[in-house]
């Protein structure tokens, strides 16, 4: 897969400084299932083209489940090597970070100055009405050339050659892109959690709430999680001083539904650590930084510890959260840090509570003893928030086939006796107290979507 752009500014070669690429080299990435080239077949100073080449690998498609299954070949021959899609989306997240998050500490006037781009991409897959394209890309000043590529003996394919041009800031630009690739194919290559309602807000800061197709964007970009597009579009609104249920069009109901699940988690688990009292406190398996967001924004909160096993996260966490844009008042009272749950490790004691939030289902249940002893023998805090889904209530989700997890990571999901018998099996061994609540509706038959313990270190212990 192929992607170029071109500018005509002058000098045009400063598009180097921009995508912080030196346009004398020929630089490699490697990326999901590939790799990424980036190279200058053109750059002189009244013209400069950047080309990005996106070589995916078929069988590390097939190895990571990214494949098309719609036919017993599709793990094998499939569209996916050769078109713009959300593989390309993440590839130009990845090589041009710094690009798409507006920065240029060289020429940081250029990077804010709208400049003339022409951006070619040969085969985008374009799922829906046949003016479609020009209905995502016009009204953000583009000037659409969409053509239908044929299929020798089918007529039209469902695929066209792109071509885009117009006066805009490189951000903008790419961030477009980043969003409106996976749209136009109504697909992604991989799971579609929360997180991704702060990459599309993130990515659509300054144009999406105004955009006429925002609610076909958001569903399709979040692949048509309800709960998922439902929190996007009131977010829009609330950043455009729209009336939720006017944004929400694509949901068709008079009024927005009641806040989705892992936003009401966030909220329980917030409102209980002020309940407790509890001031200083370390999100455990904080993944990309929801729950840290939330623990932010409130001056309550006067010391904030980020943990997660993963790198990544802790990078996307980092970034989610722009640490870098923070005010310096704001960003002292948050670290993070990359450390094991499951080993004990001197840097989490002495804080006021612990949260494991939607993160011991994850866990392999030989290792929970372990996490265990860490969290509750090791660092010691004075109280330990665990949220977890109830596996009884997953009968209330009818898109989720009888007997399959909520998750494909999880490792197990408890019933409520389940659940109660390991966090009162913990209590009593570490010294400490438990005590039950929903989170959610609780249903008379199957209880609550989310189960809640609130651990409370007693005196004899301490």
């Amino acid at each position: 897969m192929l992607f170029t752009l071109t500018t005509t500014h002058q000098p045009a070669t400063d598009l180097g400084y921009l995508l912080h690429k030196h346009p004398g080299k020929v630089q490699t990435f490697e990326v999901a299932a590939g790799t990424a080239h980036v190279f200058y077949p053109q750059a002189e100073e009244h013209q400069c083209t950047v080309g990005l080449l996106l070589e995916l690998d078929p069988i590390e498609l097939v190895r990571r489940g990214r494949e098309n299954t719609a036919f017993s070949l599709g793990r094998y021959v499939n569209d996916r090597p050769y078109v713009a899609s959300s593989m390309l989306a993440v590839a130009l997240g990845k090589v041009f970070r710094t690009a798409l998050g507006g920065r240029c500490e060289s020429h940081p006037e250029l990077a804010a100055t709208p400049i003339p781009l022409a951006i070619h991409l040969p085969a985008v897959p374009c799922h829906g009405p046949a003016d479609l394209v020009t209905r995502l890309f016009e009204p953000l000043g583009w000037t659409v050339d969409a053509r239908p590529i044929p299929m020798t003996g089918w007529g039209d394919s469902p695929y066209v050659d792109l071509r885009l041009t117009g006066t805009l800031r490189l951000a903008e630009a790419l961030n477009h892109l980043y969003v409106l690739l996976p749209v136009l194919d109504n697909a992604k290559h991989y799971w579609v959690s929360e997180d991704e309602v702060e990459k599309l807000l993130r990515a659509g800061d300054t144009w999406l709430a105004e955009h006429p197709e925002r609610d076909l964007v958001s569903r399709r970009y979040l692949r048509h999680h309800r709960g998922l597009v439902t929190a996007a579009l009131t977010r829009l609104a609330e950043a455009d001083d729209t009336e939720p249920a006017e944004l929400d069009n694509a949901l068709q109901e008079a009024v927005v539904p009641s806040e989705p699940l892992a936003v009401a988690r966030r909220h329980a688990v917030v409102a209980l650590l002020k309940e407790i009292g509890a001031r200083q406190v370390v999100d455990l398996g904080c993944g990309a930084g929801a729950l840290l967001r939330e623990l932010l924004r409130d001056l309550h909160f006067t010391r904030i510890l980020g943990v997660d096993v993963s790198a990544r996260a802790l990078a996307d966490a980092e970034r989610g959260l722009q640490l870098d844009r923070m005010s310096e008042h704001v960003a002292d009272r948050l670290t993070l840090r990359q450390s094991a749950l499951t080993y004990v490790d001197a840097e989490l004691r002495g804080f006021d509570a612990a949260v494991l939030m939607e993160v011991v289902e994850h866990v392999d249940p030989p290792r929970l003893p372990a996490l265990a002893r860490a969290v509750f023998g090791g660092a010691t805090p004075g109280a330990v928030l665990v949220t977890t889904p109830n596996v009884e209530y997953n009968v209330r989700f009818p898109g989720l086939p009888a007997g399959q997890f909520r998750h494909p990571d999880h490792r197990f999901e408890w019933t409520r006796a389940e659940f109660r018998a390991w966090a009162g099996e913990v209590a009593q061994r570490y010294g400490y107290a438990v005590e039950f609540r929903p989170v959610g509706p609780d249903d008379p038959e199957v209880g609550p979507p989310t189960q809640l313990a609130l651990f409370r270190r007693t005196e004899v212990a301490r």
